[in-house]
């Protein structure tokens, strides 16, 4: 049993699941959904947030301003009215209507940006909104989880070894790639510690932090805009590109067997299956990390007409895992 005072001190940290039985190949799925935040964003929240209280940064007073897609929001929502800070979340249209209302159930104030940046995107909006609002108050501090290193400390700290002691002999760790906090954390340390182990990214298509083309994508998450300050690829031994049609279908499919999860798990398991069967990998152990859960996806991903909209009427009618598609010949 565990006893708590503040929601960031619970992590369940070592929780799998073998998709065998669904996918026709074993793949360990790490959990990081379970925890008051919902996401893996609250490991890379906490440890940014007692960084600057450490350093001075962030005073009685302060008021943190970030921009976010949804996950790191919620987290650092929980934090800051654990410990009585106020907060402002910069995002976009994409986010989630569910997360903006958890956020403000939280307290925080939430800033959707409407229109992108010609250039940038709605993330180069989004920054520039957040650039402003700091330049106007000094209250406001803006942790950048961009460019933060403590973003990256975190994993190696704690879900890299976390993975290690699980999976003494893994060979192969499947990780998407945001603001790729979560995969150069774990690349780093397995690349110090566990030098075998092969380090696999996945990309939304349409992201262009591999040098890859810019293009629509609707899923909030994975994939960026402009090439991720903190992304060392020197420490990445591959890259796949997943179209979001089939980390839809990958969501739906675990789904229909208990198992709900969001858009970044569905991309990252679809491109996962994909290298295991590209690969013939059946003795090889393979994990996979899924980043949050797939509640806060109910009007979206998991909705019928917001997909058939966006995706097109057969989208969902596939129900094998599409592991031949063009997207996985090219990657």
């Amino acid at each position: 049993m565990s006893i708590i005072s503040v929601p960031q001190e619970f992590n369940q940290d070592d929780l799998y699941v073998d998709l065998q039985s669904i996918f026709g190949r074993q793949l360990f799925l790490k959990c990081e959904g379970f925890n008051f935040a919902g996401s893996v964003k609250l490991k890379a929240a906490n440890e940014m947030v007692e960084a600057a209280e450490r350093s001075g940064v962030l005073r009685p007073g302060s008021v943190l301003v970030e921009s976010s897609s949804g996950n790191l929001g919620v987290a650092l929502s929980i934090i800051a009215a654990s410990k009585g800070y106020g907060f402002r979340c910069v995002t976009d249209s994409r986010c989630n209507l569910a997360t903006r209302l958890l956020m403000e159930a939280l307290g925080s104030e939430v800033h959707v940006v409407t229109e992108p940046d010609p250039e940038t995107g709605y993330l180069g909006a989004r920054l520039n909104y957040v650039r402003s609002l700091c330049a106007s108050d000094k209250r406001y501090v803006w942790l950048n989880q961009y460019t933060n290193d403590n973003a990256w400390k975190a994993h190696y700290r704690t879900t890299g070894p976390a993975i290690a002691r699980r999976f003494p002999e893994l060979d192969v760790l499947f990780v998407g790639a945001g603001t790729t906090g979560t995969l150069m954390g774990c690349a780093r340390y397995f690349k110090e510690r566990h030098p075998s182990v092969r380090i696999v990214a996945i990309d939304p298509v349409g992201s262009v932090s591999f040098g890859t083309p810019a293009a629509r994508r609707m899923l909030p998450g994975l994939g960026m805009n402009v090439r991720p300050p903190l992304l060392d690829e020197g420490y990445v031994d591959e890259v796949l590109h997943v179209q979001e049609a089939d980390a839809i279908r990958t969501c739906h499919r675990l789904a229909r067997r208990g198992f709900l999860f969001g858009g970044s798990t569905g991309t990252v398991v679809s491109g996962a299956m994909r290298w295991l069967a590209r690969h013939d990998a059946r003795d090889l152990t393979a994990v996979a990390i899924a980043p949050d859960l797939g509640e806060r996806y109910l009007d979206t991903i998991y909705q019928s007409n917001w997909v058939q909209d966006l995706y097109g009427d057969d989208v969902l009618g596939d129900d094998v895992l599409d592991t031949r598609s063009t997207a996985a010949r090219a990657a």
